[in-house]
């Protein structure tokens, strides 16, 4: 299971206001490259499920995951920090033994 903090919840909610669609959710991921192995992705996408998603809903945002991803990003935590420099969506993943300066890619 993934989970929100209510920052990135909050931060989530605002993005998918401001593209004025209410059926958007989070989409989470992962894929290949980077300077660790793997780079997380996130985006806002369509709620409804394609083939091997999981949609979950926390916060009143659905969060929809592949199932390749879920096997790297299970027990992970997303949250949101604001910040002039270095701000953004971070990740905390226990599965990752590896992850680079930039806090983006990781290795597990």
């Amino acid at each position: 299971m993934i989970t929100l903090t209510p920052a990135a919840a909050q931060e989530a909610k605002r993005l998918i206001e401001k593209e004025q669609k209410p059926n958007l959710g989070l989409r989470v991921g992962v894929k290949g490259g980077g300077c660790s192995g793997m780079t997380y992705v996130l985006s806002l996408d369509e709620a409804t499920p394609k083939q091997y998603d999981t949609v979950t809903e926390q916060e009143g945002i659905k969060l929809i995951v592949d199932a390749k991803s879920q096997l790297y990003l299970d027990g992970t935590t997303i949250d949101f920090k604001s910040a002039v420099m270095g701000g953004g969506f971070e990740f905390q993943n226990p599965m990752a033994k590896k992850s680079c300066g930039c806090g983006t890619s990781f290795s597990t």
